[in-house]
């Protein structure tokens, strides 16, 4: 009984374990029907070029021709001119991988021919037609310990309906008579050919390719991203899912993410190409390493408000707020430092992305030998959402930049006052200076850019009747479903 209980316990410990160390992808590519559709045909072109490379063995026996007797034969220097595959479809199979499957196709042959019977010896040419071929090929996808996938042949099959010898020469009509034979082995050489071929090209040509393909990327000079594979794709009757991790990381030091990425709820739409799924893991981890390589810091001074504006960063402006400016920095121009003290963290629900960045604000006087006398340092709190599109195969988007609200100075350094400034921020909800940096210069470009949108086609040659992508993202509810459209 005690043994018993033992044995339950670790059954349960073990359960747990599994369950602890199931990873959820930060990002998810699924590749529907149509998507597979599109991308065989560059593999189709290969797998042709591979076939008409194809080496076979020279043949030799002996057949029996009426009235003739035994009719001893060789055929060498055998060439396959071409294989064709007009046929093809790449299917997902659940629990398995893919699937491809090539139908009527057909290839042509060549080679010499030498022929001994009683006391006559002869030799010449010959032409084979191979038509009708089917062949079938399950691959099988995984994954190793380093997130790169994996493939393999599962299983092959290949079935031939027709082989036509033709040969030439002096007797020619005669050797004719006995093709039937010559055919026969000619079919079972290529069915047991081809998927030698295939089984070979599958691990020595395309499994060493995908080993050489890196699951890191340098972003920048100063993160990186980390799409490796958390688990073997996973293939349905429908589409091919690949679970990557989607982590950004600082190239300066990398170091363990603080937080875990929650189950993402994806959409059960087939009916696009291809699909994109992200959580709010996959830009938290993003602004967590911008923010720790120091990336999340911007200056603000007049020269970057455009010309002709009433507003100017200088102390004669500010001087309404805090009179003491105007005493002790006459007229002097200004710079605004804003700076993260914490790593701003987003939400994606169906509404969109949203967060609320905490900003602290450092005001400088510059003097006239360009060094900065530290005024006062604001912390301001403020939301901001964005809707993410697909038009015209690129990514596009809104932003929607709300006021921010300031809190009390964190700091009021060489000048008195700071309080009045507060208070204007809590009555205009900080229409200064964030007005200006929103009326004037980054959001108004940001918006552009994100109307104009970034290029995310997948497939060289892509048009957009064909490549109609479609976003998912993490939901708050797991039952819910939040495509961002």
């Amino acid at each position: 009984m005690g043994a018993q209980s033992l044995a339950v316990a670790c059954g349960a410990l073990a359960l747990c374990l599994a369950l602890t160390a199931a990873t959820n992808p930060g990002f998810v590519v699924r590749i529907t029907q149509a998507g597979l559709d599109y991308a065989h045909e560059q593999g189709i072109a290969i797998l042709e070029k591979e076939l008409a490379r194809l080496k076979l063995p020279d043949l030799s026996g002996d057949s029996r021709v009426m009235r003739v007797g035994k009719v001893r034969y060789e055929l060498s220097r055998l060439r396959l001119r071409d294989f064709y595959l007009p046929h093809s479809r790449i299917t997902p199979i659940s629990n398995v991988g893919l699937q491809v499957s090539i139908s009527n196709a057909f290839a042509e042959l060549d080679g010499d021919w030498r022929v001994k019977f009683l006391f006559v010896r002869d030799h010449g040419s010959f032409d084979v037609k191979v038509e009708n071929v089917y062949i079938k090929i399950s691959l099988r996808l995984g994954s190793d310990t380093a997130g790169k996938p994996t493939i393999s042949t599962s299983d092959c099959s290949t079935r031939i309906s027709n082989v036509r010898v033709l040969f030439s020469g002096k007797f020619g009509w005669l050797y004719n008579l006995f093709h039937s034979a010559i055919e026969s082995r000619f079919r079972k050489i290529l069915e047991t050919k081809v998927c030698d071929l295939v089984t070979k090209s599958v691990h020595n040509e395309l499994q060493e390719y995908i080993q050489t393909l890196p699951v890191t990327a340098r972003l920048d000079a100063k993160t990186g991203i980390d799409y490796s594979l958390v688990a073997p794709p996973r293939a349905t009757a429908h589409s091919l899912d690949a679970d990557l991790k989607g982590e950004f990381y600082s190239l300066a030091h990398r170091s363990t993410v603080p937080f875990s990425p929650l189950p993402l709820a994806f959409p059960s739409d087939h009916d696009r190409m291809v699909y994109f799924g992200a959580s709010s893991f996959f830009f938290n981890t993003a602004s967590l390493a911008y923010h720790k390589a120091g990336a999340l810091v911007f200056e603000i001074t007049d020269a970057q408000i455009p010309k002709g504006a009433d507003l100017h960063l200088n102390t004669s402006m500010f001087s309404a707020f805090i009179p003491q400016l105007e005493e002790m920095y006459p007229n002097m121009p200004m710079k605004f430092r804003l700076s993260t003290p914490t790593a701003p963290f987003l939400t994606i629900g169906p509404g969109g992305i949203s967060l609320k960045p905490i900003v602290d604000v450092q005001a400088y006087a510059i003097l006239p030998n360009s060094s900065l006398a530290p005024l006062f340092l604001l912390s301001l709190t403020g939301n901001v959402s964005a809707v993410i599109n697909v038009r015209s195969g690129h990514i596009v988007g809104s932003l929607d930049v709300g006021r921010y609200g300031g809190e009390q100075p964190l700091a009021e350094r060489g000048v008195a006052g700071g309080s009045g400034i507060c208070m204007a921020i809590n009555r205009w909800n900080c229409s200064l200076p964030w007005d200006i940096l929103h009326s004037s210069t980054s959001v108004p470009v940001q918006d552009q850019a994100l109307s104009e949108g970034f290029g995310c086609r997948l497939f060289p040659g892509a048009n957009d009747a064909v490549l109609n992508e479609h976003f998912g993202c993490q939901c708050p509810a797991p039952s819910s479903q939040c495509p961002v459209r």
